[in-house]
């Protein structure tokens, strides 16, 4: 099984940007607990970080060919991008989106989710561990397939 991880705007941040929110953890931390958790499972993953909506429909684009299956957490492009929707459509696999935090429990605008309706599970907030529970669900997911 080949996954591609998608992580958007200021992810990169991770433990810098509103701690109170999104943890102290680090992107470091993230991309590490991606790896082990893959490595366990024995899935192969690419971990892909961009704060440019193009390259991260690009990134879709590409898995299409390449991969089996997405984590995405398309970050503030959740409530704005109908692209990543419409790349996720097209690229037409399996995909979970990830939200560290609750987004449902925050502003009124952040409570839609355009990439969301092009995935077939959403995990949000449990911390960086969200990560985990998506590939395993993933992975359980192509299983049955």
């Amino acid at each position: 099984m080949k996954l591609l991880v998608i992580n958007g705007p200021n992810l990169n941040m991770l433990g810098i940007r509103e701690p109170e929110l999104y943890g102290k953890a680090d992107y470091s931390a993230l991309e590490t607990l991606v790896r082990e958790t893959c490595r366990a499972e024995n899935i192969d993953v690419d971990i892909f970080q961009s704060n440019h909506e193009g390259a991260i429909v690009d990134a879709i684009q590409a898995a299409r060919t390449r991969c089996d299956a997405i984590v995405i957490n398309p970050a503030a492009y959740t409530h704005t991008s109908i692209a990543i929707l419409d790349a996720l459509k097209a690229a037409a696999l399996p995909a979970v989106e990830v939200h560290i935090s609750d987004i449902s429990q925050r502003e009124a605008f952040r409570h839609i989710s355009y990439p969301g309706l092009a995935c077939v599970k959403t995990i949000m907030g449990q911390g960086i561990d969200g990560y985990r529970q998506a590939i395993l669900f993933l992975k359980e997911h192509l299983n049955r397939l």
